[in-house]
């Protein structure tokens, strides 16, 4: 079974908010978002039971949804992504405004919003889907929607092993191994350090020479915290 073809799924790349009655608030990257019905209209999302976004929905029994444009910067996908809000403040340093429940909405890179209180939750094991009646939805100044499949294509993302459509690499039967530079892959959120990549702010700069303050350019984790690919 190649699991690879639930990338093909066209899914978009959203920030998840939602918030508590000590007035503590969350969000997180999800691409399992998707709307149900029209009238009335109605939303679903799939949180993983050991995100810290989880215990804010059910608590609160309401979320918001950001809908990321293409433009997203990797910066942001890894603040909400790759870090845990229980010891991190993911909203710090960028923009939102207070939705009707008092959920914090992300509006950096974003090019709509979705607001909605939780109808029903469904049981599917390491995760839960919540199903929510929309209470607000915009358009935003952002550009065009980012995919799952942008994100994994273009800005050369990967998944955190929370995420419902993690999938553990595997080498291609048969691919022949070529002569390639060192590269280092980040133990947190998986980001690669490739010195020849397109998207290299060192180029041609091996990672045992970049500078010992240098941190992942998408999670912020030390450069201690990458490991060599095999």
């Amino acid at each position: 079974m190649n699991k690879t073809a639930f990338f093909k799924l066209s899914y978009g790349l959203c920030i998840i908010t939602a918030g508590r009655g000590d007035g503590k608030h969350n969000g997180q990257i999800a691409n399992t978002v998707f709307q149900v019905t029209s009238e009335p209209a109605t939303i679903a999302v799939s949180i993983n039971k050991l995100n810290y976004t989880h215990e804010c929905i059910a608590e609160s029994k309401c979320f918001a949804v950001s809908i990321l444009e293409e433009a997203a910067p990797m910066t942001l996908i890894g603040q909400f992504g790759f870090k845990c809000g229980r010891d991190f403040n993911k909203f710090d340093g960028i923009a939102v405004r207070t939705g009707q429940t008092g959920v914090p909405i992300v509006t950096d890179h974003a090019c709509a919003f979705i607001e909605a209180k939780v109808i029903n939750a469904f049981d599917c094991g390491t995760h839960t889907i919540f199903l929510g009646k929309v209470l607000e939805c915009d358009l935003l100044a952002g550009g065009e929607p980012m995919t799952y499949a942008y994100y994994h294509q273009i800005k050369g993302g990967t998944a955190p092993k929370t995420a419902p459509t993690y999938q553990a690499e595997t080498p291609k039967p048969g691919a022949p191994a070529a002569a390639k530079a060192v590269r280092y892959r980040c133990l947190l959120c998986a980001y690669l350090y490739d010195p020849e990549g397109p998207d290299s702010k060192h180029p041609h700069t091996p990672f045992e020479d970049l500078p010992e303050t240098w941190n992942c350019p998408v999670c912020g984790a030390p450069k201690k915290q990458f490991e060599k690919e095999p």
